[in-house]
């Protein structure tokens, strides 16, 4: 799956994968890919401008991290968290009404 198919959705998805714990971006990428069995294997070029757009957005608070090699780690703010729960239920929403159109 590639980043164009995503599309409305990967802030979401991001979202979701930090929701579990602060994570640095390229946990961010390993974590898509893992929960998604491969399928999303997305390229840094892809994530890291959804990283930044999200915390500029406010939904997102990050620092850098001083513990062995120094990157910068994300967590969800509580805007962000109230975010989260309205893309789930939208996305709830959207599957169960195309199940129903193409079932």
């Amino acid at each position: 799956m590639d980043a164009e198919q995503l599309k409305g959705h990967l802030d979401g998805l991001v979202l979701a994968v930090i929701a579990g714990e602060p994570k640095h971006g390229y946990a961010v990428i390993e974590a898509l890919r893992t929960r998604s069995q491969g399928r999303l294997d997305l390229p840094e070029g892809t994530i890291y401008p959804a990283l930044h757009r999200l915390e500029r957005g406010g939904l997102l608070a990050s620092h850098w991290s001083e513990s062995g090699r120094r990157r910068r780690v994300y967590r969800l703010t509580a805007r962000g968290e109230r975010e989260l729960g309205i893309r789930r239920k939208g996305w709830r929403e959207f599957a169960t009404t195309v199940e129903a159109v193409l079932a």
